[in-house]
C-alpha cells in the first residue's frame, strides 16, 4: 500500500489507529488528490531511474524470466505497474485495503488523464516506446489481488516493485525489516526489483485517520535488503526540496536483484 499523506496533520482531527492499521478506512481518492493529481519531481526521478535499471537488467538477462511481475502494496498508485509493463504478461497488484482494491479495479482498465504525465516520463526510451496503448496494456496485464505482504509465497515472481509500503504500515523496525524480507523473497533468484521508502517518516494521516510509520534512512534500507539482495544493490536519496507533507525527510529508492544463492 503506497502511503504518503493527504494533508497537513494540523488540518485533520486526530483519529488514532490502535494495533493493526484500519486499512478499510484508507481514503484512496483523498490520497490521489494530494499525491498523484499532478506529477511531482521526485516521482519522475524515481521512474527514470527504475526504467533505466530494468532496461539495463533485461539487456543482460532473458526478459522471458519476468513474464509474471508483482507490485506489493499498490495503493492508489499506478506508476509502479506502468514501469513493469514492458517486461510482464501479468502483473499482480497486491493490497490489503478494500478501498484501494476497489480503486485499482476501477482504474487499471482505463486510468484518468492525470496519469498520462507519468507514462510520458517512461515513454522516452527503450521498450516503453513500443507500447502504443498503455491503458490497454495495463488493463490486459493487471491482476488486482486482495492480499497480505506477510503471506506472500516465496520465489514466485520474476520482477517486483514495492513503493512506500514496508515503512508505512508499522512503527516497528522489526516489522519493517520482515516486510522487506517477505517482498524480496517472493521473487525468483536473480529477479530485479525496485523499492521506495519515505525517509524519516513520523506517521501520516489519510482521510482523517492516523497511520503509523517506521522512520528509516539509507543505512536502514540497505541493511534490510543486504541479506537478500545481490551485491550490485544501489540506494538513492531523493528530495527536490518541495515536501508533499510535513513529517518526512525525502524518499529513498533501492534497485537491485534477489540474491541467487545457487551460484
Amino acid at each position: 500500500m503506497d502511503q504518503r499523506s493527504t494533508r497537513d496533520a494540523a488540518e485533520i482531527p486526530a483519529v488514532e489507529v490502535v494495533g493493526a492499521p484500519l486499512w478499510d478506512a484508507f481514503d484512496p481518492a483523498a490520497y490521489v488528490d494530494a499525491n498523484y493529481s499532478r506529477l511531482h519531481v521526485d516521482d519522475a526521478s524515481i521512474m527514470r531511474i527504475c526504467g533505466d535499471f530494468f532496461r539495463r537488467h533485461f539487456e543482460r538477462h532473458d526478459a522471458l524470466s519476468a513474464r509474471a511481475g508483482i507490485d506489493v502494496g499498490s495503493g492508489p498508485n499506478l506508476y509502479p505497474a506502468l514501469m513493469l509493463l514492458p517486461w510482464c504478461a501479468e502483473i499482480t497488484l497486491l493490497d490489503l485495503s478494500p478501498a484501494n482494491i476497489a480503486w485499482l479495479e476501477r482504474h487499471t482498465g482505463g486510468y484518468p488523464e492525470s496519469w498520462d504525465a507519468f507514462w510520458d516520463v517512461l515513454n522516452t526510451a527503450g521498450p516503453y516506446r513500443e507500447i502504443t496503448d498503455p491503458r490497454g496494456s495495463l488493463g490486459a496485464s493487471a491482476r488486482v489481488e486482495h492480499g497480505d505482504l506477510f503471506l506472500l509465497p516465496e520465489g514466485r515472481w520474476g520482477i517486483g516493485t514495492m513503493f512506500f509500503t514496508a515503512e508505512s504500515m508499522t512503527d516497528s523496525p522489526d516489522v519493517f525489516r520482515d516486510g522487506v524480507r517477505r517482498f524480496v523473497e517472493s521473487l525468483l533468484p536473480g529477479a530485479p526489483f525496485a523499492a521506495a521508502f519515505m525517509a524519516g517518516s513520523r506517521g501520516y494521516r489519510v482521510g482523517g485517520h492516523f497511520f503509523p510509520s517506521c522512520s528509516v534512512d539509507e543505512r536502514a534500507v540497505a541493511a534490510s535488503l543486504a541479506p537478500y539482495a545481490a551485491d550490485d544493490l544501489t540506494i538513492t536519496r531523493l528530495h527536490d526540496g518541495h515536501a508533499l507533507r510535513e513529517g518526512y525527510l525525502g524518499m529513498i529508492l533501492a534497485c537491485g536483484r534477489r540474491r541467487d544463492d545457487t551460484r
